[in-house]
C-alpha cells in the first residue's frame, strides 16, 4: 500500500517529497516526467510514496493508482491562481468515487509573494463540498532555501501523514 502524491505540474511535489525524505530542502526545477517513488522510514513505519507527474499527458494514470493507496497527498501551488480551478476540478474528479480515502492537501509555495492563504485555498478548491465522512487536512507548506532544514509545517505534514498511514493500515 502506497501514499499517492498528485497535483498539477510545477506544484512542488518532488521538492516536497525530497524534503520529507531527507529533512533538508532541495528545490527541484524540472517537472516529473512519469513516476517518482520514494520510501520514507520513521520510527513507527515505512511509508512508500508514489508521485505521478502532473502534466496533462500523465493525468490519465492518476485514477489507475487511486484504488491501491492508503492516502492521497494533493499538492497545489498557492501562488498559481490561474490554475487553481483546474486543480480543484481534478481533485474533485479523483475522489468522487472514493468517499473514505483520506486526503492531505498541501498548499505549497506559501512563501511566495501573492500566494493565497489557507482560507483562500480552502475556498478555491471547494474543500467544504468534499464531504464529512472522509478525513481531510489542509496544510500550508513551502520549501525554503536549498540545504536548510525543513520548515515546521513540513514536519507537521510528515507527522500527520505518518499518523494517517498507521490508522489506515
Amino acid at each position: 500500500k502506497q501514499i499517492l502524491v498528485l497535483g498539477l505540474d510545477g506544484a512542488g511535489k518532488t521538492s516536497i517529497l525530497h524534503s520529507l525524505a531527507t529533512n533538508h530542502v532541495k528545490r527541484s526545477v524540472a517537472p516529473t516526467e512519469g513516476f517518482n517513488a520514494i520510501s520514507i522510514n520513521t520510527e513507527e513505519s515505512q511509508m512508500e510514496f508514489l508521485e505521478i507527474g502532473g502534466s496533462e499527458s500523465l493525468r490519465s494514470y492518476w485514477k489507475m493508482y487511486l484504488p491501491k493507496v492508503l492516502l492521497l497527498v494533493y499538492v497545489v501551488d498557492s501562488a498559481d491562481h490561474a490554475r487553481l480551478p483546474v486543480a480543484k476540478q481534478l481533485l474533485h474528479q479523483l475522489i468522487q468515487n472514493n468517499s473514505t480515502l483520506p486526503v492531505v492537501v498541501l498548499a505549497n509555495k506559501q512563501d511566495l509573494e501573492g500566494a493565497y492563504c489557507i482560507t483562500d485555498i480552502h475556498d478555491a478548491l471547494a474543500l467544504s463540498d468534499i464531504g464529512d465522512e472522509r478525513k481531510m487536512f489542509l496544510i500550508g507548506t513551502h520549501v525554503a532555501e536549498d540545504g536548510s532544514e525543513i520548515s515546521s509545517s513540513m514536519k507537521d505534514a510528515k507527522e500527520l501523514i505518518g499518523t494517517l498511514v498507521l490508522e489506515t493500515q
